[in-house]
Formats: structure tokens, C-alpha cells, sequence
């Protein structure tokens, strides 16, 4: 079987860098996007003891570094998978809507609903026919949580977002998927107060998105710890 190549933004921690241990782990090519190139470059060396590696270090809100990416995928042949994990939280900890910074509310936009779109219009021509999609979405997107209206809201934009997408893309596999709560900076940051050490660590969700990505589950949302048990179409 020829090697597979997947994009993953976010990838030098948390979900991002789990996701990527395993595919990588499974012969699969990788192209990896952060904003700290010293993390990036970690996370490089790591990974390229199974398998090759391009890191690129950069915001994915930047126009110019999505062309960089971009520019990537074509030289290394096209891609089969995109995962879309890159975004922000917002401010810490989290305000509830009548007193959100609309400015900083922009930016939570600009990262978690503009900049997953840029990057699919800038690689959509080095995506392969039957190429997985995946978008990282929350249970936030769906439930009215005090507080998370910010990150909720940027989060239920993506999920409409992508179900328009994959209804405009039957040819590619389009997901939304919900990793449940998770041990990471992300988490800690949204409940500083608190202690976060009962949830699980990113690897736990890992198994529910390979199973997307190697079986044809059609376009849709999904939560990846419920997956392992769900038949494929």
C-alpha cells in the first residue's frame, strides 16, 4: 500500500501531537503545523523516529503561512487527510457574554471557524478524492454552559460550517468530531481554579478519530470515545 499523508495544525501538544504519534506510528507521512517552532521542532524529532516529517512553524490565521502548508502537501504528493485541531480557548478564565471583549471574541472566531476554512480553501486542490476531513468541535457547540458561550458559539459555527461542507464535498469524508474532556494546557486553562487531573489524556480519544480515518463512516459528527463500539457503514 503507498504511504498516506495527513496535515495536522496544533500538533506539537495535547490531541494535536497524540493523533500525530499514531499515524506516524502507522507509516503515515505528516505534515505538522504549530505556533511555537521550539515545541514544533520537538514534536519533529519525535515523530521522525517512524516516519517522515515536514514541520512548519506558524499561525494558521496568516494567510501567508497557510500558503506554506499548502506549498508543502503539493510537493509531497497530495494528501489524504487534513485534521483541522489548531484554535484557541479565549480569555482565561472564561467571561460570561455580557462582559466579552468583542475584540478578543474576533480573534476566538478568526481561529477556531475563519482560519479551519482557509486552510481547507488553500489545500483543497491537494486533497485526494475520498480524502478524510476532520474538524475538532466540543460538546460546548451543542450545551449552554455558563461561561462558554465564546468558544461554544466559535465551536457550533465550525460544526454548520462543516455539515455545509461535506453537503458541497460528497467526494471527501468531512467530520466533526467531539474528543470529550481531556488532560491538556487547553483544558487547564479553561478551569484554572480546578483540578483537572481526573481526565483522561488525549490518548484516550485517539482510537475513535484512526477509526474514522481508515473506515468509511459517512460525513458527520461524531464523539470519538463512542466510536470504538460503532459498526461502520
Amino acid at each position: 500500500m503507498a504511504t498516506q499523508t495527513a496535515l495536522i495544525t496544533g500538533a506539537s501538544r495535547g490531541l494535536g501531537l497524540a493523533l500525530a504519534r499514531e499515524l506516524a506510528q502507522q507509516n503515515w507521512r505528516l505534515i505538522i503545523n504549530a505556533r511555537g517552532a521550539e515545541a514544533l521542532e520537538d514534536a519533529r524529532k519525535e515523530l521522525a523516529k517512524w516516519t517522515e516529517v515536514i514541520a512548519i512553524a506558524g499561525d494558521v490565521t496568516d494567510l501567508e503561512h497557510r500558503k506554506a502548508l499548502t506549498h508543502a502537501a503539493k510537493e509531497i504528493g497530495g494528501l489524504d487527510a487534513v485534521i483541522n485541531n489548531a484554535g484557541i480557548l479565549g480569555p482565561s478564565p472564561q467571561p460570561e457574554l455580557l462582559n466579552y471583549p468583542l475584540d478578543v471574541l474576533t480573534d476566538v472566531y478568526r481561529a477556531n471557524v475563519i482560519a479551519p476554512l482557509g486552510v481547507l480553501q488553500a489545500l483543497q486542490h491537494t486533497l485526494k478524492s475520498g480524502a478524510r476531513v476532520i474538524n475538532i468541535t466540543s460538546d460546548a457547540a451543542r450545551e449552554a454552559y455558563p461561561g462558554w458561550g465564546g468558544y461554544g458559539s466559535s465551536k457550533a459555527a465550525l460544526e454548520q460550517l462543516s455539515n455545509v461542507l461535506a453537503a458541497e464535498h460528497p467526494d471527501w469524508r468531512i467530520y466533526w468530531v467531539d474528543p470529550g474532556d481531556m488532560r491538556t494546557q487547553m483544558h487547564r486553562e479553561a478551569f484554572p481554579f480546578e483540578d483537572i487531573s481526573d481526565r483522561p489524556l488525549p490518548e484516550t480519544s485517539v482510537p475513535g478519530f484512526i477509526e474514522l480515518i481508515k473506515n468509511n463512516y459517512p460525513s458527520g459528527r461524531y464523539a470519538a470515545r463512542e466510536l470504538r463500539a460503532a459498526p461502520a457503514n
